[in-house]
C-alpha cells in the first residue's frame, strides 16, 4: 500500500515556540523513514488551518479519504502511526489508539 503523509510546518505545527519539547526534525526524519517503509512519500505542507490541534499529519492512500491526526507530538504517537500502516493503514479502521488524535479538516478541506 503506497500512502502519503502530510505533515503541517508552519505557524504552529513543527514549531519551537509552540511545542518546545518535541524534536521537529528528528519527527519529520522518522515520518519520513515510516512513510518509506510502508511505500510511500511526505509531503511537508504550510499550514493546514487547523492550529488548535497541532502538530498535525494527514494519510492517505489510493481509493481512501484523508486521515487527519492531531497533537502528534510524541514517539507513542508516531509508533501508533507505523502499527496502523503495516496493519494496512487507511484501508482499514482506525485503532483506538489513533482515534485520540483524529480531528476534522477545516471546511474546504
Amino acid at each position: 500500500m503506497s500512502v502519503l503523509v502530510t505533515v503541517c510546518r508552519d505557524c504552529c505545527c513543527g514549531t519551537v515556540r509552540k511545542h518546545p519539547t518535541v524534536d521537529h526534525g528528528r519527527q519529520l526524519a522518522r515520518l519520513r523513514d515510516i512513510a518509506a517503509r510502508h511505500g510511500g512519500a511526505i509531503r511537508v505542507s504550510e499550514c493546514l488551518d487547523t492550529c488548535e490541534t497541532s502538530n498535525v499529519v494527514v494519510v492517505q492512500a489510493k481509493g481512501t479519504k484523508p486521515i487527519w491526526l492531531g497533537f502528534v507530538l510524541d514517539d507513542a504517537v508516531l509508533d501508533d502511526i507505523d502499527t496502523w500502516l503495516t496493519n494496512g493503514g487507511p484501508a482499514t479502521d482506525l485503532p483506538a489508539t489513533l482515534t485520540l488524535n483524529r480531528v476534522s479538516p477545516p471546511r474546504g478541506k
